[in-house]
């Protein structure tokens, strides 16, 4: 039965926020016992809010957090390295609405952490356990999340286009396989839709340093980190989407064609649903743990 952690040390970092373009200055800072993952807007006389789906704004092409108004912006990539690395307890301190998207990947912030170094606290971890699946469909695009031993995540993509699909990524998800396998991927465009977007506001900091983007046949600005850099990108989001459950995972979460909308569905419909799920402060059922120790102990005997 695991204890919660934080960090050691504050670490900061800035840039300029993907949809804004305004610059911003990042700092993490260690928290208690039970604080859970708390952003600060200095900017705005410190003011707090939660990282949790009660707090979704909005979801269109980035997930937004709000409380009374004030808004932070693009926070999936932070949430799914500090999820992944397994930090229950931070505050986030920003001086402007949107993080910077650094190099479009989750990497920084895998690098932030690490120099940051982390402090186990006195205070048990606890969990969320599926109990029973839940699963649900938007047109072609469906989600579902299942029973399991473990945190894993399976993502599958289809964007029809040369370089870019399908893809499909399924893995255990903890520090090292995260930083390894998904922190470096970016996120990404198509030029066809720079326009839409730029006309709705968006993407103002955008540019060929922070994003993959893709014209009709190729990628405008190869090389890829990966050959399946997009499904690994879009397993980033998710889990930044599902650390808004506020409690790390036991469970088996499979995406296809998903976005930060069916994303946090799924965290709000399995919330209020207290049949689908239990809290715990043990990391694995007792039965799978008497298991593992029968079978080292035959193992042994052998």
């Amino acid at each position: 039965m695991p204890n919660q952690l934080t960090i050691q040390r504050p670490v900061e970092i800035e840039g300029v926020g993907l949809h804004t373009a305004v610059q911003c200055h990042l700092r993490l800072l260690p928290a208690p016992a039970d604080t859970g993952i708390v952003f600060r807007r200095v900017d705005l006389d410190n003011f707090t809010i939660e990282a949790h789906v009660r707090n979704v704004a909005r979801v269109s092409y980035a997930t937004s957090l709000m409380r009374q108004s004030v808004l932070i912006s693009t926070t999936e990539h932070l949430l799914a390295a500090l999820y992944s690395c397994g930090i229950d307890n931070i505050f986030i301190e920003l001086d402007a609405l949107e993080l910077p998207i650094l190099d479009g990947s989750a990497k920084p912030f895998i690098e932030m952490l690490a120099q940051a170094g982390t402090r186990r606290l006195r205070r048990r971890r606890r969990y969320i356990r599926v109990l029973k699946p839940l699963e649900f469909s938007d047109g072609d695009r469906r989600i579902g999340i299942y029973p399991a031993d473990e945190f894993s995540v399976r993502c599958l993509v289809d964007y029809r286009h040369p370089a870019a699909g399908p893809q499909e990524i399924e893995m255990v998800v903890n520090r090292d396989s995260f930083s390894r396998e998904l922190a470096p991927a970016r996120t990404f465009t198509f030029v066809k839709e720079l326009v839409a977007l730029q006309a709705m506001g968006l993407i103002r900091g955008g540019s060929l340093a922070n994003a993959i983007v893709m014209d009709e046949e190729s990628i405008m600005n190869p090389p890829l980190r990966f050959a399946d850099e997009f499904v690994r990108h879009k397993a980033l989001d998710l889990i930044g989407d599902l650390a808004l459950i506020g409690r790390p995972l036991r469970a088996r979460i499979v995406a296809h064609k998903a976005g930060h909308a069916l994303h946090t569905q799924l965290v709000t419909r399995l919330l209020q649903d207290y049949s689908l799920w239990t809290e715990t402060s043990q990391e694995r059922p007792a039965a799978a743990a008497r298991g593992r120790v029968s079978a080292a102990s035959q193992a042994e005997a052998d």
